[in-house]
């Protein structure tokens, strides 16, 4: 199981203080305007070294094992919205992986540093109109032409991508199978032929900025490419274990205040001379969700301790991942009945955690995608042939 040692004690203490001071202050405000100051954030973030907590050294970060990045992201899941701390997984675990272990040194120099001190925002594009969790059907096609890739093609609900200095894109790179004509690349967002679509509407996460991307013959030098041509896909496998984790890691403490918040709500509140609280229904499944959610945890820190170990976590991550979904379901829902009619009003929080998280069982991988991942690991399906 994992330790927490006081250096990750201290780690935890100043990101929380973070989130009082930098980020639940303004979450209304941001929430309203369906954005929040990414650069400003980050560049705050990137000081106190935050963002490249297991990065190396080498480009500005800590060098730190993945224990810490589960800390960090538990501590800013106490931020009072869920589109921030996504938008931080972002930035620091879900553009920046592949950079950061496959990437050239020149590379890494220009992109991930700056990324690391917050002086860059980055952003994934993988996720196309026709291509969502089914990341090996995706179109756009960056073909070679001398020293340079020339990208065609669109991606859809990107993260951070109004704001975002650079793009870690999925791209088809040859016509071999769809496991191996994939390669990574990273794309600055001032180059012409891309076009970043309006902010997009969404149900929940509202201050993190949500938009699709458009490459119209866009020219990018062939050094920007990450490793080696054609080994995109299983860089970007690797990208999502760390999604993954750091998904559940961020989701913990929100998923806590929804219980928290409504405990609070039924003690005060009074039906038939009584606390709601003190219906058996009610702190009885309050009970249960509180025991669902620290299974979750006990899982999350066994899946980190493999990872760390070097280990493939592919399967481990996959459950916590599938499991993070359903309570990202159950826990909201259930709490919310129990606010009756001010759990519908959009000011109350558990209106808000409602809507944010029931994206976490659709993004990074559907659950019903990860229940297909785990029953292959386990050897009861296989995939049929293509």
């Amino acid at each position: 199981m994992m330790k927490m040692t006081p250096e990750h004690e201290e780690l935890q203490r100043t990101v929380r203080q973070f989130v009082d001071n930098e980020i639940n202050p303004f979450v209304d405000e941001w929430e309203a305007e369906g954005i929040f100051p990414a650069k400003t954030l980050f560049k705050k973030m990137g000081d106190l070294g935050l963002l490249g907590i297991s990065k190396p050294e080498a480009f500005g970060g800590s060098g730190l094992d993945y224990s810490f990045e589960i800390v960090a992201a538990e501590a800013l899941g106490t931020a009072h919205c869920g589109g921030i701390p996504m938008a931080v997984g972002v930035q620091s675990n879900m553009a920046t992986p592949a950079l950061s272990l496959f990437g050239s040194d020149e590379l890494r120099k220009e992109f991930l540093a700056p990324a690391v001190a917050g002086d860059k925002v980055a952003s994934i594009a993988v996720s196309e109109p026709g291509a969502g969790s089914d990341v090996a059907s995706i179109k756009t096609y960056a073909k070679p032409d001398g020293d340079d890739y020339v990208i065609n093609g669109s991606k859809m609900w990107i993260t951070n991508s109004t704001q975002a200095d650079f793009f870690c894109v999925l791209v088809n790179t040859s016509d071999d199978s769809m496991h191996s004509n994939k390669s990574l690349v990273i794309v600055p967002s001032d180059l012409p032929g891309i076009m970043v679509g309006e902010r997009l509407h969404k149900m929940g996460m509202r201050c993190s900025d949500t938009a699709p991307v458009f490459f119209d013959n866009v020219r990018v030098p062939r050094g920007y490419l990450i490793g080696e041509q054609g080994k995109g896909f299983s860089y970007q496998m690797i990208q999502f274990q760390e999604e993954r984790l750091i998904g559940v890691a961020f989701c913990l403490n929100y998923l806590q205040l929804c219980i928290d918040s409504t405990i609070e709500y039924t003690k005060d509140r009074k039906a038939f001379n009584q606390s709601l609280l003190d219906n058996q229904l009610i702190h009885f499944r309050l009970a249960e969700l509180q025991t669902e959610l620290e299974s979750l945890r006990a899982l999350l820190y066994q899946a980190t301790e493999i990872y760390i170990a070097g280990d493939d976590v592919t399967k481990m991550a996959s459950m916590a991942k599938f499991k993070l979904g359903q309570l990202c379901r159950e826990i909201p829902d259930a709490c919310l009945q129990f606010w009756g009619g001010m759990g519908y009003i959009e000011e109350t929080i558990v209106n808000r955690i409602y809507r944010d998280m029931r994206v976490v069982a659709i993004a990074g991988g559907a659950s019903e995608v990860m229940l297909g991942i785990i029953s292959k690991l386990m050897g009861i399906h296989t995939s049929k042939p293509a």
